[in-house]
């Protein structure tokens, strides 16, 4: 299976933001855009003009990358999301947001979308009380996403939910850390999710 393997600290410099793709690195000053905030390479100090064209290719790139995601599933789920009713951009990332995947990191189940995405594949995640090792599944509004019994002494997901614990829980899921366990109670709104992201942008890059 393809993956991105380009560092991942080096995405979050190309893009000249945080994605928060290393867990709890992310949230200290260790974190390499604190120390080194302009884009990897020779030239990343040279600062050059951004067409039309470019800006919306790297909001695209940075919505990828904040998922995990790569290009030709990325095309499949905005397929989707036009064929939806309602607002597109919308319809994109609350389907990105409903990930499987997804919803098991802002859980706390994993540090890191990527750590969440390797725990839902190790056959570590109950829905509805099956097991589910599909990364993209698709999370339903009522839906219960909770950890595996065997799983729940692995020191790295005790200390992902403590450290989530730590955190405010996103208001459209409700978590019982004890439990290790989680209820998607909907899909999230727009002005729920980050206002970093411009999924107009991939829209606009999309319709052409």
């Amino acid at each position: 299976m393809a993956k991105n393997i380009e560092p991942k600290c080096k995405q979050c410099r190309r893009e000249g933001e945080k994605l928060f793709l290393k867990g709890e690195k992310c949230f200290t000053d260790k974190c390499s855009i604190e120390r080194r905030n302009y884009p990897p390479g020779q030239h990343g100090q040279k600062k050059g003009r951004i067409s039309d064209y470019g800006g919306q290719l790297r909001e695209k790139q940075k919505i990828r990358k904040i998922y995990g995601i790569l290009e030709k599933q990325f095309r499949n789920i905005y397929k989707i999301a036009d064929k939806q009713r309602g607002i597109t951009g919308d319809n994109l990332l609350q389907l990105l947001e409903s990930r499987l995947d997804n919803v098991a990191f802002h859980m706390g189940f994993g540090a890191s979308r990527s750590e969440a995405r390797q725990i839902v594949r190790h056959n570590c995640i109950l829905v509805n009380g099956s097991r589910v090792n599909i990364p993209s599944y698709r999370v339903r509004a009522g839906d219960i996403v909770e950890i595996v019994n065997a799983a729940k002494e692995q020191l790295r997901i005790k200390h992902a939910i403590e450290m989530a614990n730590s955190r405010t829980f996103p208001a459209w899921i409700e978590v019982d850390t004890k439990a290790m366990k989680g209820i998607f109670k909907m899909k999230p709104e727009r002005s729920e999710l980050p206002a970093t992201i411009n999924e107009s942008l991939v829209v606009e890059l999309y319709s052409k």
